[in-house]
């Protein structure tokens, strides 16, 4: 009897991931692919854009009005041309979905999953290109200008915007479409497409996992090294100067937040508890290298002469806070005491 491999035929399970596939594909015409919010002090209960298959949805209204006067196009579903031709294209790769469903044809199968990647990456650059076109070609007329700003968004993750945090992500529909991709995926590994490659190719499987690691960790999140003198406190607003006592926010969206003192990072999250945060705080013997707040040890005392008045040091291990203790004449404290 022939295996999956050498048959021409997909097997049973192949044919369930292509028909869930399609679903997946036919639902995300529907509804929202992208979605980008907007925030700012103005807008406490935040903007957003929305991005369908066939138009624009969300707050369009408002963010062409704020476009104006920094000089950028206004949104239009008639400009783009994508949203006559995308819903066609996503149903195009439904239907095929089912017909490969229906005829098995493994050789089929590996056709679409190439197509699909394909089809991906052009409508990644193609947005890319949408973003960059909205945020570069200014109005030289505009009302407010900055020179040498863009207005770019981020493709995806966070990114400030004058006042505004910009932050960009898939929407359900673009999760949909993405989980049809990783469908045909692991069913193209099933049938052997994969392997064949890697046999064609001479391609070292093991050197191909390890690398898949190694850039899978690259895009690991942790806090952003801050500027002295530079860059300034988001919550008093003063430039940040003394390394030692610098603290750093680290929200789950990427947006990061900059602190001078310890003190104005805890008022800083009690007037704003409803975030999730990871919070960093420099250690006082390595200056300006942020650690995880909760795996420091900390020292209080009228001898430490931090920026905002905070009078704390944070310590990477317990024998430097010890040390400290007796030469600060201070008092131990831990993270709980300010994370309450």
């Amino acid at each position: 009897m022939l295996t999956n491999v050498q048959s021409n035929k997909i097997s049973g399970l192949s044919q369930i991931l292509l028909i869930i596939a399609s679903l997946c594909l036919g639902i995300s015409i529907f509804i929202p692919i992208w979605r980008i919010e907007l925030d700012a002090p103005q807008y406490p209960e935040g903007l957003y854009l929305e991005i369908n298959a066939n138009g624009l949805g969300g707050n369009v209204d408002i963010i062409n009005g704020l476009n104006h006067y920094i000089g950028m196009k206004t949104l239009h579903n008639e400009d783009f041309i994508e949203f006559k031709i995308l819903p066609y294209l996503i149903a195009f790769f439904a239907f095929v979905c089912l017909l490969i469903f229906f005829t098995k044809q493994k050789k089929a199968l590996f056709a679409l999953l190439i197509a699909f990647v394909l089809f991906g990456i052009v409508a990644m650059i193609d947005f890319w290109k949408w973003e960059y076109n909205y945020g570069h070609n200014l109005d030289p007329n505009a009302a407010i200008i900055v020179p040498g700003m863009a207005y770019q968004p981020p493709l995806i993750g966070f990114k400030q915007l004058l006042n505004f945090g910009a932050y960009s992500i898939p929407a359900l529909g673009g999760w949909l479409f993405i989980s049809s991709g990783l469908l045909l995926l692991f069913a193209s590994i099933r049938e052997g497409f994969f392997s064949w490659v890697l046999r064609k190719n001479k391609i070292n499987a093991t050197g191909v996992v390890a690398l898949t690691f190694a850039f899978s960790s690259c895009g690991s999140n942790g806090p952003d090294a801050i500027k002295l003198n530079v860059d300034a406190c988001d919550y008093c607003k003063m430039t940040i100067s003394n390394e030692k006592f610098a603290a750093e926010i680290l929200t789950s969206k990427g947006r990061v937040y900059k602190f001078d003192d310890l003190s104005c990072m805890i008022n800083y999250k009690k007037e704003n508890s409803e975030h999730k945060y990871t919070f960093y705080v420099s250690d006082f013997l390595s200056p300006n290298k942020l650690l995880k707040a909760d795996s420091l040890f900390y020292v209080q005392s009228e001898d430490v002469n931090s920026p905002m008045g905070g009078n704390t040091a944070a310590f990477a291990n317990s024998d430097s806070a010890s040390a400290y203790l007796l030469k600060l004449n201070g008092i131990p404290t831990n993270w709980k005491t300010f994370n309450h």
